[in-house]
């Protein structure tokens, strides 16, 4: 964080120099009254002490007491307005500085960092938590700067120089007022300390009521379509609610620290009263420059000190965010392009799979010792039981993970060793929940090719049997999608999700299920119009109906995590085998075998 600080020293230095011109002039216009007020008693009182001017400066010897004190009142009205002014300009560099500065740099790096993670850290983490890093935990951040950094630094200069002044003015009468220093700074300390785990914990509980909040707005239709709402908005109340409860304990020791250290405060003024009182009494001490002017710089100190106490409370509130935040910023890479990166124009598109293995989590492998081979242009159909590893061995390809151990080569090269950017320029991928953006239908196509034609936009969605029911909409391929292409059906926005797969033209098409959501008619149309998609390029997909298979050049069938049988899906249906077993529950038992693809 002070690295952060760093960055934006000049913002930083400009504050801190307009801060100073505050303090001096918080200073002079205490001056300024205090000798005025010596220059009245004088000339009420005769007899009392002469006014000390400041700065060795004398009045002309024809300026009355009335005159001098004016000018005194004079001086005190522009220190104000030069203040005031000096004050806006403060407020202005802040802004500039924190909130259009580091707010906007610190969120565009986090989203940044966020942009080049792989797919294990959104893994352990959740949604809710990780937009409360990028929304309320970078303001946290923020408020290290100026809430902080600057306020420690200005805390640091004000305190020395109000006890400077105020041991000139009386060494005796400083040391006395600051006797309770030590207990303040102590009762600091303790506070820090205690807050801090309280501080990490609320922004935990945050996370948990952000997560419920989006899960019930994604599954809104879940929820009333099961009648679930009372139990959901008592559920968003319960997380609201240990929201509140953690906060009210913090604000509660907030409460009772804060009053505590302005009691403090008070004594010294006790103090001051008695004391002080007494050496103006005795003639030690000047009433304006010397009395007055002191309780205006102890009462000045002692409000830098009640400010660490929000300093303290700044911190423990930084530390935490900046804790969530720099885990992000911090997280480690793991895909990324090696230094010396391969380039890759356009893949011929051989797969080899070298005794892969893979888990999501280490020490529970959910592929096994894999061996394949996929050949240029192949079509390539994955077949098997739920949980069986076909999505896990589709995401190894453009590696959104890497294997456990073996290795996967394309064209004979480790992918590696490829730059990531060209390996997944050369995958098209169509996941199995299709995702679309806030934006035009023909945005969503052209999404991983910004450049491409209405043309070719158009001749995509053909391919995917998509341009018949986009040409129904009044505004075509500019109609404008809802949040998750909510206005589309799951058929719809997956042959979407197809025409922006094959767009991209690229010569590896993995597709996780691409006819699941759609009707027979509609799966006949898509099957027929790949059929030029698939030509020419290697594509694995994940199929259950036979429809798909037959298509397929090769069948490679999963179970647990392991390869058990391969072949085409006549070599399949001739032998017994979970393929066959599969088939089988699809169709008639008691159609012919013609039903099944096979000669009898």
């Amino acid at each position: 964080m002070l690295a952060l600080a760093w960055s934006h020293r000049r913002g930083c230095l400009q504050i801190i120099a307009l801060q100073g011109v505050l303090l001096a002039l918080s200073v002079a216009g205490l001056t300024l009254l205090g000798t005025a007020i010596d220059v009245i008693r004088q000339a009420a009182v005769p007899g009392s002490p002469p006014a000390v001017f400041p700065l060795g400066w004398r009045p002309p010897a024809e300026w009355t007491p009335w005159r001098i004190a004016m000018s005194a009142a004079l001086g005190v009205l522009v220190v104000g307005l030069v203040r005031a002014l000096f004050a806006y300009l403060l407020a202005v560099v802040v802004a500039r500085v924190v909130q259009m500065g580091i707010v906007v740099q610190l969120r565009s790096r986090v989203y940044d960092k966020l942009q080049r993670l792989g797919f294990r850290f959104f893994d352990n983490h959740t949604t809710g938590s990780i937009i409360n890093r990028v929304t309320g935990d970078v303001q946290a951040v923020r408020s290290f700067v100026d809430g902080v950094v600057i306020p420690v630094i200005m805390v640091l200069l004000s305190l020395t120089l109000y006890f400077v002044y105020m041991v000139r003015l009386h060494v005796g009468l400083t040391l006395a007022c600051l006797l309770t220093m030590p207990l303040t700074w102590y009762l600091s300390m303790r506070f820090s300390r205690k807050v801090r785990p309280a501080y990490e914990r609320n922004r935990d509980l945050v996370d948990k009521m952000v997560l419920t909040l989006t899960e019930n707005v994604r599954g809104v239709h879940v929820v009333k379509g099961f009648g679930r709402e009372p139990e959901e908005i008592a559920k968003f109340e319960r997380a609201s609610g240990a929201v509140r409860t953690q906060q009210h304990w913090i604000f509660s020791q907030v409460s009772l620290f804060t009053p505590t250290v302005e009691m403090l405060s008070a004594l010294n003024q006790g103090v001051l009263l008695g004391y002080g009182g007494w050496l103006v009494i005795q003639g030690e001490l000047p009433l304006g420059s010397g009395l007055i002017v002191f309780s205006g710089l102890l009462q000045q100190f002692s409000a830098q000190v009640t400010r660490v106490a929000g300093i303290i409370n700044s911190v423990q509130q930084s530390l935490t965010g900046a804790r969530r935040v720099f885990e992000i910023m911090d997280a480690p890479l793991e895909i990324a392009s090696p230094v010396d990166a391969v380039r890759l124009e356009r893949a011929k598109g051989e797969l080899r799979f070298e005794h892969v293995s893979f888990g999501y989590d280490a020490a529970k492998p959910v592929l096994h010792d894999l061996s394949l081979t996929i050949e240029p242009g192949q079509v390539v159909a994955l077949v098997g039981a739920t949980g069986a590893g076909k999505t896990s061995l589709l995401s190894l390809i453009p590696r959104f993970y890497d294997p456990t151990s073996g290795r996967i080569k394309l064209d004979g090269v480790d992918l590696k060793r490829y730059d990531l950017d060209d390996l997944r320029r050369n995958v098209g991928v169509v996941f199995q929940e299709s995702f679309l953006f806030s934006d035009t239908i023909a945005a969503n196509i052209a999404f991983g090719r910004p450049d491409a034609t209405p043309e070719q936009i158009k001749r995509a969605a053909k391919i995917a049997a998509a341009d018949e029911f986009i040409r129904e909409y009044p505004e075509g391929y500019q109609t404008m999608l809802r949040e998750g292409g909510s206005n589309l059906s799951g058929g719809q926005r997956q042959r979407l999700s197809l025409a922006r797969a094959l767009l991209a033209e690229p010569p590896i098409l993995l597709m996780d299920d691409p006819t699941a959501a759609v009707d027979p008619r509609t799966e006949h149309e898509i099957l027929d119009a790949m059929e030029s998609a698939m030509a020419g390029r290697t594509t694995i997909v994940v199929a259950h109906r036979l429809s798909m298979l037959r298509r397929a050049d090769l069948i490679v069938v999963l179970q647990d995590g392991a390869i058990v049988d391969v072949g085409t899906h006549e070599e399949l249906m001739r032998r017994p085998g979970p393929y066959r077993h599969a088939a089988r529950i699809q169709v008639d038992f008691s159609a012919p075998d013609e039903r099944l693809g096979v000669s009898a």
